[in-house]
């Protein structure tokens, strides 16, 4: 009934009930709003039995990298240098004065580490690949054919490494097939030039955002709470660079072992105003924003055919099997889109709507991940498949009579349907 309901409510709103997000779900829990920073929560995976003689023998897989510090040590450190300027100048708030201490703390983990990935993110790996094999323990055997495929950037390889690593934990026999290299880049990571072009500095889209964010920016409040000099602020600081400082340092704070806090220098209407705008370009910039006409989905072809052939091959095979991808953020939300999983293929016009049907921690937190589940019976030519979306059984615009799982012909076709080039 409830998936007749969600089916209903797309069918009259345009909007996914799953995506929708409201200024109170984000309050309630602040590491919210730091969309595609928002750690992997804490999870169990869910595992529907599967019908009357089907058993597992094919997992395909992608995964983002797992938590990381922020991109380069400079998003860190500018700002610790202008507060301790205005703390040698005595014009820091109390409040200036304790965040300035606290992201001293918290640079003693981050010095040098700068997109790297955190301890927190070799653990959430190491967890989502013990309950794949808790889950799935006939997909791995001495003789099943494991292949482990990573993007160049260590913090994807790191992951890989922890995700494997767990596996052979579990069953040491296991043979994994592990490789980073050039030669799987065009599944991997994609992009077309098409893509390319309206992501890039002179697309039209840059400033219809940078119109966005400059009505969702509002700095005065949280600049004054931190400096105490109307003249220091004329002079060194930049009120908008500044609030956006702080939310990235409050967003990804939490994927440290520290967790130190610096949600209390923005309010939780600030806090969403700015996701609304970190969530507004992931959405128009990878995946299904209606003036881009399908440009993004284009990115992730490549890798969804890949899907498809090692699928077909596992098929044809006696071996169980199992393909493992690690990439990023921007490879997830193009195959989700393209998939059309069950909240991620919205296709919205307005950047101030984009919340309402579309949500990036939803979606692609820190290793995020897709995974197939592929099961047959000797008895049945029929191969099924189920699809979980951050471990949860997700569904698919196709019809089946026995969600979550699907007949793979079934899939297989309507995801063919999906790409241009078919």
């Amino acid at each position: 009934m409830r998936r007749i309901l969600i089916i209903m409510a797309v069918a009259l709103t345009g909007i996914p009930l799953f995506a929708q997000t409201t200024p109170e779900e984000m309050a309630a829990d602040l590491n919210k709003t730091g969309g595609i920073y928002f750690a992997y929560p804490a999870t169990s995976a869910d595992n529907t039995p599967a019908p009357k003689g089907y058993q597992p023998f094919h997992i395909s897989h992608y995964g983002r990298h797992g938590s990381r510090y922020l991109i380069g040590d400079n998003d860190y450190e500018w700002m610790a240098k202008l507060l301790h300027k205005a703390s040698e100048e005595n014009v820091l708030t109390p409040l200036g004065v304790s965040f300035m201490n606290r992201l001293d703390s918290l640079m003693i983990e981050t010095k040098g580490r700068g997109g790297d990935l955190s301890p927190l993110g070799r653990r959430q790996h190491h967890d989502i690949a013990d309950r794949m094999y808790r889950n799935y323990p006939q997909v791995f055997t001495p003789e099943s054919h494991i292949t482990a495929r990573s993007t160049l950037v260590p913090r994807c390889i790191l992951s890989m490494a922890s995700f494997c690593e767990s596996l052979k934990e579990k069953n040491p026999a296991l043979y994994i097939e592990m490789e980073s290299s050039n030669r799987n880049m065009p599944y991997l990571c994609h992009s077309v030039p098409e893509s390319d072009s309206f992501n890039g500095r002179d697309g039209w889209w840059q400033e219809v955002y940078r119109k966005f964010e400059e009505k969702q920016t509002t700095p005065e409040r949280a600049v004054n709470s931190i400096f105490s000099s109307p003249e220091f602020i004329e002079k060194y600081v930049n009120p908008h660079d500044f609030m956006w400082g702080i939310y990235w340092i409050a967003s990804d704070a939490q994927n440290t072992e520290g967790k130190i806090d610096f949600y209390d220098l923005l309010t939780p209407r600030e806090l969403f105003d700015l996701w609304q705008c970190f969530n507004a370009r992931f959405y128009a910039q990878h995946a299904d924003y209606a003036p881009a006409k399908g440009v993004h989905l284009r990115n992730a072809e490549n890798l969804l055919n890949n899907i498809i052939d090692t699928a077909d091959e596992a098929i044809a095979s006696k071996q169980p099997s199992a393909a493992l991808r690690f990439g990023h953020d921007g490879n997830v939300i193009p195959l989700t889109t393209l998939m059309n999983l069950e909240g991620c293929g919205a296709v919205i016009e307005r950047p101030e709507d984009f919340y309402k049907g579309w949500t990036d921690w939803k979606i692609s937190p820190m290793a995020g991940n897709i995974q197939l589940v592929f099961f047959r019976n000797p008895k049945n030519p029929d191969v099924l498949v189920k699809i979980l979306h951050n471990e949860k059984e997700t569904t698919i615009p196709v019809a089946t009579d026995m969600w979550p799982y699907y007949k793979w012909d079934d899939v297989k076709s309507y995801f063919k349907s999906r790409m241009k080039g078919e």
